[in-house]
């Protein structure tokens, strides 16, 4: 006999964890509690445990990982298609919107503060969500590249890896001050590294 989850399964599984991001996000994770999710959701105790079997902490990475992939399509489309300088900085400002909008509070943050960043399964959320979000900017160096707008022998890969890092820490700085000063500064000078590879290398 089949397990699989059905299309209506699915659906519902996937209504009960956006609705308790919403809860999450308003009242952050130490003051919700699996009532507050099940009043938002219209769910009953049965219905949220056949879904979440392990309980909240199942439920909270489920969020997580929802979180993080907002990360990425709040960013979208000038993520998906950095092959110019005018997409770059529209990538740019959608980040720094992104961010400022969020404020001082990071939901995926708290979440795994809740479940514990050592768990494997949170560890693998940030690990994969990095490696896509670094995998789409070195993408977009390429693109770059094969349009002769930055060095053919800049390190793709390690300059992407810089440039997420650099995005991460003005993040981290965000969090701590309520200020996207040092954010807008790390995404300007990884931008600007990028155009003055070409420079250095074009013809004299």
């Amino acid at each position: 006999m089949s397990h699989a989850p059905t299309t209506k399964g699915r659906a519902t599984r996937a209504r009960i964890i956006e609705g308790a991001a919403e809860v999450l996000r308003e009242r952050g994770v130490a003051f919700t509690t699996l009532d507050d999710i099940r009043a938002r959701t219209a769910t009953s105790k049965s219905q949220l445990f056949h879904y979440f079997p392990e309980g909240k902490d199942e439920l909270l990475l489920a969020v997580a990982q929802f979180e993080a992939d907002r990360v990425l399509e709040d960013q979208q489309p000038h993520l998906g298609c950095l092959d110019s300088w005018e997409s770059w900085y529209q990538w740019r400002d959608a980040v720094v919107e992104r961010y400022e909008r969020q404020g001082d509070q990071c939901p995926l943050g708290s979440l795994f503060l809740q479940v514990g960043r050592s768990r494997p399964g949170a560890r693998a959320i940030v690990a994969e969500l990095m490696r896509q979000w670094q995998e789409q900017l070195a993408r977009g160096i390429r693109a770059l590249r094969a349009r002769g707008l930055v060095s053919p022998t800049l390190d793709v890969d390690t300059t992407a890896a810089a440039l997420l890092a650099g995005v991460q820490g003005g993040v981290a700085v965000m969090m701590s001050t309520g200020d996207s000063t040092h954010l807008k500064a790390a995404l300007d000078t990884g931008i600007e590294y990028l155009r003055v590879t070409a420079d250095r290398h074009s013809p004299r």
